[in-house]
C-alpha cells in the first residue's frame, strides 16, 4: 500500500472509532423496572359484568388494565376514586389515543350482596361508558380479592343507619398485558397524575 494511502487510512480509523465511541454515549437508558415488578398480585377470576354476562380475566389478556376493588354504596372513597380515574383516562385519550385504546378500567365489587348487575351498571355508567363493573357470588369475590391481595371487611351496622359500610383498600392498580402488576394508580392525587402514570407505563 502506498504511503499516502496508508496515511489516509491511519486518519480514518481513529476517527471511525471515536465516532462509534461518541455514538455509544447517546444510547437510550435502560427501562427502569415497574414499581410493583415481582409482586404477587393478580390471577385468574370468573365473575359477572354489569350486563349480567360472564366476564373472566381472559378477557383482559393482551390489554393493560386498571383494577379497583370497591362498592357502589361507598359514601366517598369509591366515587372520588372513580371520578379521578375516569378523568385521568380521558386526559390520556386526548393526547395519546393509541395508548388509551390499549387500556381497560375495571371496578370489582367487594359487596356482592347489594351490588347486583343492575346496581353496578347504574354506578359505572355515571363515570364512564367504558368502565367495566364486576360482581359475583361472595365466594367468587373473596377468591378474587385474595388473588389480588385486597383486604375487604364488612363493618357492623350502626344503630339508626340505613345500611352498612365495607372497609377496603382504595388504590387501583395498573396491570400489564401479561396480567402482571405495574404500579399503583394515584387517584388520591389528581387526574393529571393519573394520566401521567398511564402515559409512562403503557407502551
Amino acid at each position: 500500500m502506498a504511503p499516502r494511502t496508508m496515511n489516509k487510512v491511519s486518519r480514518i480509523v481513529p476517527l471511525t472509532l471515536l465516532t462509534a465511541a461518541l455514538g455509544g454515549c447517546h444510547r437510550a437508558a435502560p427501562v427502569e423496572p415497574a414499581p410493583l415488578a415481582g409482586a404477587a398480585i393478580g390471577g385468574p377470576f370468573a365473575l359477572t359484568d354489569q350486563d349480567g354476562h360472564p366476564f373472566s380475566s381472559r378477557q383482559l389478556a393482551g390489554r393493560y388494565a386498571v383494577i379497583y376493588f370497591g362498592y357502589t354504596f361507598c359514601p366517598d372513597a369509591c366515587p372520588t376514586a372513580m371520578q379521578v380515574l375516569a378523568q385521568g383516562v380521558k386526559r390520556l385519550a386526548a393526547h395519546a389515543p393509541d395508548k388509551a385504546a390499549k387500556l381497560r378500567t375495571v371496578f370489582v365489587s367487594v359487596d356482592p350482596a347489594r351490588d347486583t348487575p343492575p346496581v353496578l351498571k347504574q354506578f359505572v355508567r355515571a363515570f364512564s361508558p367504558t368502565l367495566i363493573g364486576l360482581t359475583g357470588s361472595q365466594a367468587a369475590i373473596d377468591q378474587t380479592a385474595r388473588e389480588y391481595a385486597v383486604f375487604a371487611r364488612r363493618q357492623a351496622s350502626v344503630a339508626g343507619a340505613s345500611g352498612y359500610l365495607v372497609q377496603h383498600q382504595t388504590t387501583p392498580i395498573l396491570f400489564g398485558p401479561d396480567g402482571k402488576p405495574i404500579a399503583l394508580v394515584p387517584v388520591d392525587a389528581d387526574a393529571g397524575a393519573v394520566a401521567d402514570l398511564l402515559d409512562r407505563w403503557i407502551a
